[in-house]
């Protein structure tokens, strides 16, 4: 101890310890101001999306925009506590943003995504819970992150799909209006009575209570093909019924030709031979 002592002067112990005490009172005072700070910070986004949630707002955005202000919110904690450490902000702002210029360069795919998922919120194709087909997915909405968006497919798989890739496809919305409109092709004979089949897809349409009287539904003659005579069947049905009056309507016309007497061909073709003499 006394070797140590005989190698630092007093007043350079005076200035270290100086030293050491201001720059400690300075990593204190960043750590309190950025733990205080991140504090805050998640207690505004959480305070924004209850506020959010009061007002009915759709949860897609809820969720955006409680994390675009939670990491706006977090830059401005980081910046303050470095400049407690007497770092000057100001220079350390503009290192930032080269900084961040040179990471958007290398990570231009992601801000695609983020510059996509701010596309999508500002003109809200599709919300939470909506039915969609993007990407070549189809699923429900589950969420509509900063970068991503989940989807929910019909056999509860979870697909993750990138915000750019989403907007720069077609987008289908099923969920967007209340009603839809069932496309149905039933083929018959060309040896069955067309009156009676019309007839008889008229009653079974009048059974299903879940169609729509407004509008009216469509029964009509679609095509003269190889095999069969195709009459295109088009009901609307309210948007949450289309699955389950799809499905019945199907079972409920084959049931309903059989008993008519009505037959549903298969593709099939005539083979003629002709026997020449030798």
């Amino acid at each position: 101890m006394e070797e140590v002592k005989s190698l630092v002067s007093p007043e350079q112990m005076s200035t270290m310890v100086d030293w050491v005490s201001q720059f400690g009172l300075k990593l204190i005072a960043a750590i309190v101001v950025f733990f205080i700070g991140k504090w805050l910070a998640r207690r505004i986004s959480n305070l924004l999306k209850r506020g959010m949630q009061r007002a009915e707002t759709d949860p897609t955005l809820i969720g955006f925009v409680g994390n675009i202000a939670y990491f706006g919110l977090l830059t401005m904690v980081v910046i303050a506590a470095v400049g407690q450490l007497g770092v000057q902000t100001t220079s350390f702002i503009a290192v930032l943003g080269a900084a961040g210029l040179a990471i958007g360069l290398a990570l231009q795919g992601s801000l695609a995504n983020f510059a996509a998922g701010v596309l999508m919120i500002i003109f809200r194709p599709f919300k939470a819970g909506d039915y969609i087909e993007a990407a070549g997915t189809a699923g429900s909405v589950e969420e509509v992150q900063l970068f991503t968006t989940t989807l929910k497919t019909p056999d509860n798989k979870i697909v993750i799909i990138p915000n750019a890739q989403v907007t720069s496809d077609t987008i289908t919305n099923y969920s967007a209006r209340d009603t839809r409109r069932l496309d149905l092709v039933f083929g018959v004979g060309y040896g069955d009575d067309l009156d009676k089949v019309k007839r008889v897809i008229w009653e079974v349409l009048n059974e299903e209570s879940r169609l729509l009287k407004d509008p009216e539904p469509v029964v009509a003659v679609l095509n003269l093909g190889e095999s069969s005579v195709d009459f295109a069947v088009r009901p609307w049905v309210n948007s949450a019924d289309y699955w389950g009056v799809y499905f019945d309507l199907q079972e409920k016309m084959k049931k309903r030709f059989d008993q008519e007497g009505i037959s549903i061909p298969f593709p099939q073709r005539d083979l003629h031979v002709y026997q020449h003499a030798s």
